[in-house]
């Protein structure tokens, strides 16, 4: 789920960093045939061919579908860094956490403290279990969240849920992505990848919405603040998207996302820059559960 932890500074500045993900993903990969480990089947194909090597970016999307669904949790570390600049002041913030992620059921457990460029640090604790979620800030008791509420669905990406976005990315009109195999083989980058232009040329793309709504915060606190934001005016400074699997196994090593926005004001810009890293740090066969006190 990602958490969006705000601070007042130089600039009015919403803290939309990841903190983790939530609920179910849909599984988009297409069924193992039953029939395949059959009788009929071996006696009609006793010397079956070896699967054919992965080429589309959906090849290698199906296989680290599979990849991470096969196992029953994953652990996922994650950093941000967040900031307005405008006449050479600037607003930030940074972000660590922990997301666990259950498979079988999926449910996740997430913590994580941000941090303002005042030095001002604030913790966070989320759990979501089915359709119930508990979030937890500072020293505050847990309270009742809804996974299927409008605003939460806004703040929520899901570190596992990745690869449904880069499927939606591939099947986009001429493509947007592209594979490249690097570490001398040993992984596999999908990637996207815009840059200058006007939000309004490219607001029809998946990865272009994804950025939008993790600006969406910002826009409303620096509108809040006396500052129009027209959606019509954004400029999208730049954006890279990667996936990086490994070669072998198919498992998500890491995913980044990188993007800024310019907001024109006073006949200048307003700078929105973001960045966040999520890093697997390998399976997780805990049992993630609510808090004993609101189970």
């Amino acid at each position: 789920m990602r958490t969006r932890l705000g601070y007042a500074a130089a600039l009015v500045l919403p803290l939309a960093l990841s903190l983790a993900a939530c609920g179910t993903t849909q599984d988009g990969g297409a069924a193992e045939p039953a029939a395949v480990d059959s009788p009929e089947a071996k006696q009609s194909d006793p010397a079956a061919a070896p699967p054919a090597a992965p080429e589309s970016p959906e090849d290698y999307l199906d296989l680290a579908e599979k990849a991470m669904r096969d196992e029953s949790g994953w652990t996922f570390s994650v950093e941000g860094e967040e900031g307005l600049t405008l006449q050479g002041q600037q607003s930030s913030a940074t972000y660590e956490g922990t997301v666990r992620r259950g498979m079988k059921p999926a449910a996740l457990h997430t913590q994580g403290v941000s941090t303002s460029s005042k030095g001002t640090k604030k913790s966070e604790e989320l759990y979501v279990v089915g359709e119930k979620g508990y979030l937890k800030e500072g020293g505050a008791a847990w309270k009742a969240v809804s996974p299927a509420d409008p605003e939460m669905r806004n703040k929520a990406e899901d570190p596992v849920a990745v690869v449904q976005e880069f499927r939606i990315y591939a099947q986009a009109a001429g493509g947007d992505v592209k594979v490249t195999e690097t570490d001398g083989g040993g992984t596999v980058e999908l990637r996207v990848v815009s840059g200058r232009q006007k939000l309004s040329a490219v607001q029809g793309r998946a990865w272009a919405k994804k950025a939008k709504r993790e600006f969406d915060p910002t826009a409303a606190q620096l509108r809040k603040a006396g500052i129009p934001v027209q959606d019509g005016q954004l400029t999208l400074s730049g954006l890279e998207e990667v996936l990086v699997l490994d070669a072998k196994t198919y498992r998500i090593k890491s995913h980044r996302l990188d993007f800024g926005f310019l907001v024109p004001y006073n006949g200048q810009d307003i700078a929105f820059e973001q960045r966040v890293t999520e890093e697997n740090q390998g399976t997780y066969e805990g049992k993630i559960e609510l808090p004993a006190g609101v189970r």
